[in-house]
């Protein structure tokens, strides 16, 4: 990674939104619930389970999360009309969680009354630091009335192995992933190596208590950890998952998927496709420095 790359990446809010849009249509699905089911129905034929997301965090009104509310349920509903083998993730934030707890707690059991009754399952995603007491409070709540819930750990908070040992003691359904937030070194560890190593301990702690583990990850080092553990556990596959973003690492989900492990892609759609884009790719440096060769061209 070039520090011209790491540049060009905090320079990419004054690029074109088009040249931005090129660069991101590998990761995302479209700007449209009938782009996102199109995906689906592609990555089910090849054999891939997906996990779908609405972009959207941080609303500053209540009327954009109750809008996220009737587009979750509306999706929800495409997926089980058409059979398709999709859950769907939602950010506390876009929910209201900033705006008000009970609100955004409200909005959450809403969303999994419907997919309950749809036969289908919803995971809370974990976003940066302030917020992971909040969203933790919510998912213990929420889960005493709901089964088909899940929450996320990032491995890459020092806070972590506390936070696993108390999911693992509940049996939780937990996607463990490395984290992309900026965070204070105080928060969390900042060598990749001491993040490798805390994610594969994390990842025994939760699979040795029997928990089901969204294994996300594209680093192969985590992968071949993540398939010893496996094996020396004997877990079956209906006992995990692994899980990948879209547009990353395709060759290695077939590899994966091959082995004859279950694997789950995550979709997002919306048209708030911007400024989720400028996120994915000011976290992939790399990926921005073709951005900038575009432009030129």
């Amino acid at each position: 990674m070039s520090v011209l790359d790491k540049l060009i990446a905090v320079s990419l809010p004054i690029v074109p939104k088009p040249i931005v849009r090129v660069f991101a249509g590998p990761y995302i699905a479209g700007e449209t619930l009938d782009d996102q089911i199109r995906v689906i129905e592609k990555l089910n034929g090849e054999g891939l389970m997906v996990a779908s997301s609405i972009l959207g965090e941080l609303v500053t009104r209540r009327e954009e999360s109750e809008e996220a509310v009737r587009d979750y349920k509306n999706a929800l509903d495409a997926i089980h009309a058409r059979k398709l083998d999709s859950n769907i993730h939602i950010k506390p934030t876009h929910l209201g969680l900033k705006l008000d707890k009970e609100f955004c707690y409200d909005n959450i059991c809403t969303i999994l009354e419907h997919a309950k009754s749809k036969g289908n399952f919803v995971r809370m995603d974990m976003e940066d630091s302030p917020t992971i007491d909040d969203t933790l409070d919510l998912y213990f709540r929420v889960k005493q009335d709901f089964d088909n819930f899940g929450c996320v750990i990032q491995a890459r908070m020092r806070r972590s192995l506390e936070d696993v040992r108390r999911l693992a003691k509940a049996r939780a359904n937990v996607r463990l992933c490395k984290g992309v937030y900026l965070e204070p070194r105080e928060r969390a560890y900042t060598d990749p190596r001491i993040i490798q190593d805390n994610y594969a301990m994390l990842l025994q702690e939760l699979l040795s208590a029997g928990c089901y583990v969204g294994i996300a990850t594209h680093d192969e080092v985590l992968i071949w950890n993540a398939y010893r553990l496996i094996d020396k556990l004997g877990l079956e596959r209906h006992q995990y998952e692994f899980q990948m973003l879209h547009g990353v690492e395709r060759e290695l989900r077939g590899i994966i998927r091959d082995a004859g492990h279950r694997l789950r892609v995550a979709v997002p759609y919306g048209p708030s496709w911007y400024p989720y884009s400028v996120r994915r790719l000011r976290k992939n440096p790399a990926i921005a420095g073709y951005v900038l060769k575009a432009m030129f061209k």
